[in-house]
């Protein structure tokens, strides 16, 4: 008991030193950014209004007329390039399988971690170690990818629907991902700490990993989506070492060389919020957005505004009241000639990053985008049909179920609509049986 008080008692002092540390750092960023930019005009000075963080202009866009009218003309000759962009045929899923979970704490851990290196079969696991937490039929997910310092690794993911007990383990070994782990151990030992016991998390596969192919009409909402944004596309740049956060005064005055170094500037400038209400990230991003639309960026620009819809950002901490106040500005992209459904869908799709790296949007914030669309019909159709398609593997089944979930209970903000609670129910009972199962709460 002395030992657990103990514990609480360093959390909270923690807690509280970490949130005083969170105010200075936004009050000082703040006043920082105001310096450098030293005029009125400043983005953290300018008037917003109560639809959003960032300045609004007479169009009631986050973008002038002039930077729209320039991104329209972008967007015409990409209209044009992807009526002959080469696309890519076949495009596979993530790499998935139905497996258990295992977690063992406390007693007989280092046994336990013996026969899961000798390959004990699971059934003969679950008798000798009844004190064991086992989750039986989940869907397990396997990734690959490449770190900064250009090194691979492959990643391999526990999803946990309810956001508690997600966990992964990763693996430099060459060729692992190819590796056979049928009726294999995967596990992750956990030494005694000073507060939490020794323990062993592990994945046993009784099947194959397999990659499916999706439908083509799929693979065309994917291939639009890379077409308009190149795979490759970056905001950083490799050589992280300017601290300039926010655009100067008068800064459409400049050049366009003059507007390209700002560019740069920006894009050398590595930004992590210091909490939930840091407003650092986002303000840094809709400054890369807008310098991006008026140098044709097309590229840069697309991937920060989506990073804005996605509130794709770095930070220490996020808490859900501070999201509250981050809007999607959909609304900009939709006043661009661009099939946006199409878009944002094809982002939602997770594909096998070995025939091309995409764009993966955020499940819930795209959830939200969409419900300020102005095609809601168009997009709850094309949700709803992928969600009842059996061709399509598991994993984006649900994504998409979720995605239709977020979706319809944003869209209740703006209209009650019962009709989608009974297309919501439909769709959940056209996925297999053990996703019902992990997303049985989420009907409660």
């Amino acid at each position: 008991m002395k030992k657990a008080a103990k514990f609480l008692l360093v959390g909270l002092i923690l807690l509280l030193l970490f949130v005083a540390i969170c105010v200075i750092s936004v009050r000082l960023r703040k006043k920082q950014s105001i310096n450098n930019s030293n005029s009125k005009n400043s983005i953290f000075n300018n008037k917003h209004n109560n639809r959003s963080e960032f300045q609004i202009y007479p169009n009631g866009l986050i973008y002038s007329q002039t930077t729209m009218k320039k991104l329209n003309r972008i967007v015409d000759s990409l209209n044009l390039k992807f009526r002959k962009c080469e696309l890519i045929r076949d495009i596979n899923s993530t790499s998935q399988t139905v497996g258990y979970v295992v977690k063992l704490e406390k007693r007989r851990v280092k046994q336990a971690m013996l026969d899961m290196q000798n390959q004990m079969p699971i059934a003969d696991f679950m008798l000798k170690y009844r004190k064991a937490k086992i989750k039986k039929h989940v869907l397990i997910i396997k990734n690959r990818y490449v770190d900064e310092a250009n090194k691979e690794f492959v990643s391999v993911n526990y999803i946990d629907f309810q956001g508690f007990n997600s966990f992964s383990i990763e693996s430099d070994e060459d060729n692992f991902f190819n590796k056979d782990l049928q009726n294999k151990w995967l596990f992750q030992y956990n030494e005694k700490q000073e507060y939490s016991e020794e323990y062993i998390e592990a994945f046993y596969f009784p099947n194959k990993f397999k990659s499916i192919l999706l439908p083509a009409k799929y693979t065309e909402m994917i291939n639009y989506t890379n077409c308009l944004l190149s795979p490759e596309a970056t905001i950083n740049n490799r050589v992280m070492n300017d601290s300039l956060i926010s655009l100067p005064v008068n800064w459409e005055l400049k050049s366009n060389n003059e507007k390209l170094i700002l560019l740069n500037r920006l894009r050398s400038t590595r930004v992590v919020g210091a909490c939930g209400f840091d407003p650092c990230p986002r303000l840094h991003a809709i400054a890369i957005a807008k310098i991006a639309a008026e140098t044709a960026s097309w590229n840069v620009f697309l991937l920060a505004h989506l990073n804005i819809i996605n509130d794709r950002f770095s930070r220490n901490s996020d808490n859900s009241n501070a999201n509250q106040n981050r809007g999607t500005y959909i609304k900009e992209l939709e006043e661009l000639d661009i099939n946006v459904p199409q878009l944002l869908l094809g982002s939602v799709f997770r594909i096998d990053k070995r025939q091309r790296e995409n764009y993966n949007a955020t499940i819930n914030r795209t959830g939200l985008a969409l419900s300020e669309t102005k095609n809601r019909k168009q997009v709850e159709k094309k949700i709803l049909e992928i969600v009842y398609d059996p061709r399509v593997d598991d994993f984006n089944r649900v994504l998409f179920y979720l995605l239709f979930l977020n979706y319809n209970e944003y869209s209740k903000r703006i209209n009650i609509n019962y009709e989608n609670d009974k297309k919501l129910d439909a769709a959940f009972n056209q996925l297999p049986e053990y996703l019902k199962q992990e997303l049985i709460y989420k009907k409660e």
